[in-house]
């Protein structure tokens, strides 16, 4: 980022930070509809090399989008709980 960008601000989208949970890295990513905000998370981690992604995107809405991200972790963080890795399988589910 520029300079100018962190002064003046961006209106580039940064880059959540990630919260590691069991080998994970958890990004919250809220999507903005209608002045609220949809829970939705990203699921990543490197296996054998690769690095692999999954999106949990649910029909939840918030009014703010800390309450949806602080939601979007947790629901991350249980889908890794329930599923481990393979949330990140060939889709023959």
């Amino acid at each position: 980022m520029s300079l100018f960008a962190k002064l003046f601000g961006s209106s580039e989208k940064s880059e959540p930070e990630p919260v590691s949970y069991k080998g994970f890295d958890v990004f919250p990513d809220p999507v903005a509809e209608g002045g609220k905000y949809r829970l939705s998370a990203r699921i990543e981690k490197t296996i054998d090399g690769d690095r692999k992604t999954h999106v949990v995107i649910r029909a939840d809405v918030f009014e703010s989008r800390d309450q949806a991200e602080s939601f979007s972790i947790a629901k991350a963080k249980q889908v890794v709980d329930e599923q481990g890795e393979r949330i990140f399988g060939s889709g023959d589910r």
